[in-house]
């Protein structure tokens, strides 16, 4: 049975819905036919039908149950997070609230109302290899890492079908966060600006938001695959200086970036994605290369940018 067709009729909730990855899943969820109820921390509205937004923050344990017991969904996919890289202490408690003590009340009401699949988004920053000197390299890591512990925990004593997809560094149209590199870089050189950045050495596993989708997807529907754990990238590491090349030759600008002008972050992950995952358990393989990601990417904002200077000249 092919993945729509599992999804098809199927009631779903997506927390973290009016994100960069919630958005794009909400549109292929909707367009597999599914009722899908959407969770975001902010006031949407839809005319869509099949389309139903919730306002509630997931750090309260009974805004989640009411949700939960009234949606009764098959499938949950919680993407709802506070996504920052920073290592320094204030980013401590927002991580742990709004990643770890949101994901353990979400698994709880999950857990109760016996939900068929909950997939769990966490993150490349995990640590991969424990010992005793390993460590997660920011307070996201952190939160990220013990939110798949407590996955672990309620799939063995609770019997709950959590699927835990590591997803990589994600690129695509849309990406709300415009301080992330490919947003950021994309929007100065169409703007006419030199982006400032680093020494543009780290390397990275970046994948297209389409295959994100997709794995996510199959996460949420292919059976047998209860209480894993799994990379969701491209299997590739490539540098930044060479994805912000890439974006100057898609851009055709001639705007020179300004590398080595800020200062590299600390403790890094660098490690491409173990894909073996996904093509042996999910039957698919990330299909979009880099050059096609970033050109369409562009080709989005570029006509942002048109369509806002269009506004302007007609007011």
């Amino acid at each position: 049975m092919e993945v729509n067709d599992r999804i098809s009729g199927s009631t779903v909730l997506v927390t973290g819905a009016s994100g960069f990855i919630g958005a794009h899943l909400c549109r292929r969820l909707l367009n597999c036919g599914a009722k899908v109820n959407a969770v975001s921390r902010t006031m949407q509205r839809s005319d869509i039908e099949q389309l139903r937004w919730w306002r509630a923050d997931l750090r309260d344990i009974s805004a989640v149950r009411q949700i939960v017991r009234t949606v009764e969904p098959q499938i949950v996919f919680h993407l709802a997070s506070y996504v920052v890289g920073a290592r320094e202490l204030n980013a401590v408690l927002p991580t742990f609230y709004d990643n770890l003590a949101s994901t353990v009340h979400l698994l709880t009401a999950a857990a109760e109302s016996r939900c068929e699949r909950i997939v769990l988004a966490n993150s490349q920053e995990e640590p991969q290899n424990v010992d005793d000197t390993a460590f997660p390299r920011s307070p996201y890591a952190a939160a990220k890492w013990a939110c798949s512990i407590y996955g672990r925990m309620f799939y063995q004593l609770f019997q709950a079908a959590v699927v835990m997809p590591r997803i990589f560094m994600t690129y695509g149209p849309d990406q709300k966060d415009v301080q992330k590199l490919v947003p950021f870089v994309v929007r100065h050189l169409l703007e006419g600006r030199a982006p400032k950045l680093g020494s543009g050495r780290r390397q990275a596993d970046w994948i297209y938001i389409d295959d994100v989708v997709e794995g996510l997807l199959r996460a949420g529907v292919i059976p047998g695959i209860e209480g894993c754990t799994f990379d969701l990238g491209s299997g590739s590491l490539v540098s930044v200086r060479e994805i912000v090349e890439q974006i100057v030759k898609s851009v055709g600008s001639s705007i020179e970036p300004e590398f080595n002008a800020l200062p590299d972050r600390p403790f890094e992950q660098e490690r491409p994605a173990d894909t073996s995952f996904l093509s042996d358990r999910l039957g698919y393989r990330p299909s979009t290369s880099l050059k096609l990601g970033l050109e369409a990417t562009v080709t989005w904002y570029r006509q942002q940018l048109s369509s806002a200077v269009d506004r302007v000249a007609t007011c």
